[in-house]
């Protein structure tokens, strides 16, 4: 569900989710900031005993970009590392809703994505949100009607995003005007863009109502599958063809009063991204029959393994990778005005890179 703000409260993101009561803000100041493949499970001694953990609400998507979330839970990871009747796990459709319930505090971790992070980030002032990990790059695609085969061919086309102001709407929306084509946010311009839920999108490109969309998979394979054709694959569009769809952020204020349950989810975490490099086939059984109990919609095996080449699921948050998607928010009127610290708190991966050290994996870099 798509949120908006007053006039008077739109000076950051236009797509931003409710601003923060002063109150709020005042206590997440106060809180201040913190501080790769092996396939083997990591020993529970680099965890907290779970004895030491509290309760926990995490969110994430019922998508294919969150599946080492989904994973996690479908295989109990978080119970393992996090103990008994102390998870509760939440699903939501829409970036904003999940930085809602972030700021009012009945949400802990959430998977997310690069746009929605830097709307919580910036609306709080930096105090809001932590990223302490990565969970997803790669899955995202312009796909088109066959006949549309370069970018000049779009103008006076529509197009369809998954949400204004999302990440693969800023993405879009950036595209084009490197290509030198416009686009307004009430849907005018060169191109017009028609922010919609991902399946409506589906069948209005399938009933020929939109001439194509920027989504994330396994949509991007369901459009091709209906006749489409892809234009750009984002990747190519990135140095390596690495760029973050997804990273988990908490609270600054649960990080700071909670971190071995932090830790403990970092573990949960990685056993999942270990879990998928292991066992992909079983990965995607795991994605497919979540998604299918949180939406009551089923995904084809065929169409999941298709899509599941084209993403990559790491720990690494891929922070530069972020700063680079603000600026493209900024670009295309999207952010007013990125925060004055240049993200300099953001990121919190100390004990992210302590997990990793215990599984003899490569830690993350600092930017």
């Amino acid at each position: 569900m798509q949120t908006s703000a007053s006039p008077t409260r739109r000076s950051l993101l236009r797509t931003g989710a409710a601003a923060v009561s002063a109150a709020a803000l005042l206590s997440l100041a106060a809180c201040g900031g913190g501080s790769a493949a092996s396939t083997g499970a990591a020993p529970a001694a680099t965890a907290p005993s779970t004895d030491k953990t509290v309760a926990v609400n995490i969110g994430y998507f019922p998508n294919l970009t969150h599946a080492p979330g989904l994973v996690a839970d479908a295989e109990g990871f978080f119970t393992k590392r996090i103990g008994d009747g102390k998870v509760k796990t939440q699903s939501f459709n829409a970036g904003p809703d999940v930085v809602q319930a972030l700021f009012g505090g009945s949400l802990d971790i959430a998977y997310i994505g690069p746009n929605p992070t830097i709307n919580a980030y910036a609306q709080s002032g930096g105090a809001a949100v932590r990223v302490i990990s990565g969970a997803t790059s790669g899955g995202a695609s312009l796909v088109v009607k066959p006949e549309i085969t370069t970018a000049a061919l779009l103008k006076g086309k529509t197009l369809a995003t998954p949400q204004l102001g999302n990440t693969q709407d800023v993405a879009l929306r950036y595209w084009l005007k490197e290509q030198g084509l416009t686009t307004t946010v009430d849907g005018g311009g060169d191109v017009s863009i028609k922010p919609q839920k991902n399946s409506a999108a589906l069948q209005a490109f399938a009933s020929g109502q939109i001439d194509g969309a920027w989504v994330p998979e396994p949509f991007a394979t369901q459009f091709v599958a209906a006749g489409g054709k892809v234009l750009v694959d984002e990747k190519t569009l990135w140095p390596g063809g690495k760029f973050v769809t997804t990273n988990v952020v908490v609270r600054t204020e649960f990080l700071q009063k909670n971190p071995d349950t932090v830790r403990a989810f970092l573990e949960a975490n990685l056993d999942a991204v270990d879990f998928i490099a292991a066992d992909p086939a079983k990965a995607q059984a795991d994605v497919a029959t979540k998604i299918s109990a949180i939406t009551g919609q089923e995904v084809k095996p065929a169409t999941l393994a298709d899509a599941w080449g084209n993403l990559t699921f790491s720990a690494d948050p891929l922070q530069a990778t972020l700063k680079e998607s603000a600026r493209h928010a900024q670009a295309v009127g999207l952010l007013e005005k990125a925060p004055s610290d240049d993200f300099a708190k953001l990121w919190d991966l100390a004990q992210l890179n302590a997990a990793l050290k215990a599984r003899g994996q490569a830690e993350v870099a600092a930017l």
